[in-house]
């Protein structure tokens, strides 16, 4: 047998020409451009053949009968037992007129080569898309009952597919593959498209929320996916069988599958909170045509969506799906493979593999320096409260990344021996004294790094104050608040304040703020400190929203326990999982290599989103934690340091090992 295939490069074209070559004694011809001749020997590598079996043809699909030439055309004219047309635009995204040139008036130009080489059969690999929206179940031996094909994409393949229908000269068969993944066994993909547009969103879902948390989904139409594999037997297994001619194939499983259900088995695959409860999406339906339109042609609500939809990279063409109204009727299909073994897997059961491809392979961040380095060499960093604990931690990382590494606190002793610290290990700080709590010093000290540094281009509040003491024993202790809310607080802002009029100038800037888990939990005794980092949580997020326009964007640290000399004096904490300052400052450079908006434990957004659910259950457990774990000998004025943890208080911090809170 021998054989031309156009499209033979691309992602099911190079696995049916491996296929048709696992038959004794077949050759294949194959399109390609001739300045993509390079590619020739990594494809016969490929696919493990000889020049004498896979034989290059030079052309263009664009051009009248391919391009191949009039030489070309004579060798291969009737030594072509199947002509496979595969080549096309396959990206609903793609411009009208690029589709409409490879899609259809390429398609014109096949069959003309077709006709010209006296090809056997021709073999035309449609799409589902043909059928447009149609309402209903579409036939294998519907075509011209598609409806609702305005779009691009759904027009030039309903359109290709009537060229071949309504032109070719050489007997057809059609094949309408539903909407192709990777490969089932290997998981094996060569672009984002169709369902893998929202692995973003469900990787985002896994990264803030724990596994089990029951999540809503959205319920809409009905979606056919296909591994790409299946098509490929599909296509060699039907296309050398009699009785085909003018026939079409639905190449698609024969279940399909619910929007919300296909958003839950990849949810599932990648460990992501599953989806419990689904609305359906059909209910939007009841709002008018006219309401909708007037809403989107509104700029701040169109600016919203395209910010929702470039933040998690899905293109707006692939709303259409969600209420897809189509069903695929396959009994030609089923009657053809009866006997062969061929089946289309369950979504669920390769579902796992499509995914870990995805992740290691085509997730878009891959192709983006995630490095500390990439993100902060060259650049300005001012730590403050950098002398010790997270700060000199933060401080190290970013100096060996190439930063100009500016840090500050209020010892001058601490200081000089970070300095020492720095230049052992082959780099410096810059160290300037300077008190945050103090007003007027935080005023110098913006002016000084304006003059000396132009400002900064990265900014880490990282100085503050922690108490531990229930408000009972706080009624004649007032100046903890006050002194805690003036470093925590005004401190920050007065040193933010002051550099973000030279980050504006400059069009960019980032800022990350310390804050605390206790903010998430509410966690009691800690009312000065929590007060203090909650007011700065919400000034933070006013902020963002005024400067998301300006290049300068925030992000909110809510740190777990770290065991710097700030919580040493709580003898509690000496068996409570926390990490190292060096484990924090990772977590202040993720703030500054991915820019995010918040940054928080597992337990700490658990334990929000318990407060917003069920405030007074947690009010009791938070009390009944309260009563567990008491006041430390220092803050109830003990001087001698000794404290008894009752024993249901030593179960609890059993149970909480490797729990960071």
């Amino acid at each position: 047998m021998q054989y031309f295939v156009t499209g033979a490069t691309g992602f099911i074209g190079k696995r049916l020409v491996k296929k048709l070559l696992d038959r004794k004694g077949s050759v294949v011809y194959f399109l390609i451009r001739k300045e993509s001749e390079g590619k020739v020997a990594a494809l016969r590598d490929y696919w493990a053949a000889s020049a004498a079996r896979v034989v290059p043809v030079f052309g263009d699909l664009t051009t009248k009968k391919l391009g191949v030439s009039g030489d070309d055309i004579k060798k291969l004219k009737g030594q072509i037992d199947h002509f496979y047309h595969l080549a096309a635009v396959y990206d609903l995204s793609a411009d009208e007129e690029s589709q409409t040139a490879v899609n259809i008036e390429g398609t014109r130009n096949t069959v003309e080569l077709a006709k010209a080489i006296a090809a056997g059969h021709f073999h035309h690999v449609s799409s589902i898309a043909a059928a447009g929206l149609y309402e209903g179940v579409f036939r294998e031996d519907m075509f011209d009952e598609a409806e609702n094909y305005e779009h691009p994409y759904f027009l030039t393949k309903h359109e290709s597919e009537k060229i071949v229908r309504k032109e070719s000269k050489v007997p057809w068969t059609v094949y309408r593959p539903a909407m192709v993944v990777g490969d089932s066994a290997s998981g094996e993909m060569d672009k984002i498209d169709g369902p893998y547009y929202f692995f973003k969103l469900i990787q985002r879902m896994r990264q803030l929320l724990p596994p089990w948390m029951p999540m809503v989904g959205l319920e809409g139409g009905r979606v056919n996916i296909v591994p790409v594999d299946f098509v490929v037997n599909c296509l060699d297994f039907i296309s050398h069988k009699p009785g085909i001619t003018n026939k079409c194939f639905h190449v698609v499983d024969s279940e399909g599958y619910r929007v919300g259900d296909v958003l839950d088995i990849f949810s599932k695959a990648a460990h992501a909170p599953k989806m419990n409860l689904f609305i359906n999406a059909a209910l939007l339906g009841f709002i008018p045509k006219s309401v909708s339109k007037t809403l989107m042609s509104i700029k701040p609500v169109r600016r919203v969506k395209a910010a929702i939809m470039q933040d998690l990279r899905i293109p707006e063409d692939m709303l259409t799906f969600v209420n897809y109204p189509t069903r695929f009727d396959r009994r030609e299909l089923d009657t053809m493979l009866k006997g062969s073994g061929i089946e289309c897997p369950h979504l669920k059961d390769y579902a796992f593999r499509l995914w870990d491809y995805w992740e290691r392979h085509l997730d878009p961040d891959l192709a983006i320096d995630r490095s500390l380095r990439g993100a902060v060499q060259g650049k300005v960093v001012l730590i403050t409260g950098g002398s010790s604990g997270i700060g000199l931690a933060s401080a190290h990382k970013f100096a060996e990344a190439g930063a100009t590494t500016i840090i500050c606190g209020r010892d001058q002793d601490k200081l000089d021996e970070a300095q020492k610290e720095a230049k052992a290990k082959g780099y410096s700080f810059v160290c300037y004294p300077a008190d945050i709590a103090d007003m007027a010093d935080c005023d110098r000290f913006v002016k000084l790094l304006i003059e000396n540094h132009g400002g900064v281009d990265f900014l880490i509040n990282n100085a503050g104050r922690s108490i531990r003491r229930a408000i009972e024993n706080s009624y004649d202790r007032f100046h903890d608040y006050e002194r805690t809310m003036q470093l925590n607080y005004f401190g920050c802002l007065r040193i933010t304040m002051g550099l973000l009029p030279t980050m504006t100038a400059k069009k960019k800037g980032h800022v990350v703020n310390i804050s605390s888990i206790g903010v998430l939990t509410n966690a009691p005794r800690f009312s000065a400190y929590v007060a203090s980092k909650a007011a700065l949580d919400a000034w933070t997020r006013c902020a963002s929203s005024e400067y998301a326009d300006q290049g300068i964007s925030f992000t909110t640290i809510n740190m777990p326990l770290v065991r710097t000399p700030m919580i040493a004096p709580t003898n509690i904490y000496k068996n409570v999982p926390t990490l190292s300052p060096e484990e924090a400052a990772d977590l202040v450079a993720q703030g500054c290599i991915y820019k995010s908006v918040r940054i928080a434990t597992r337990m700490g957004i658990t334990g929000q989103v318990l407060h917003a659910l069920f405030p007074r259950i947690m009010q009791i457990v938070m009390n009944t934690s309260f009563r567990m774990f008491p006041d430390s000998s220092a803050a109830k004025g003990d001087k001698s340091g000794k404290g008894q943890l009752s024993a249901e208080a030593v179960a609890m911090q059993q149970m909480m090992r490797g729990i960071h809170f």
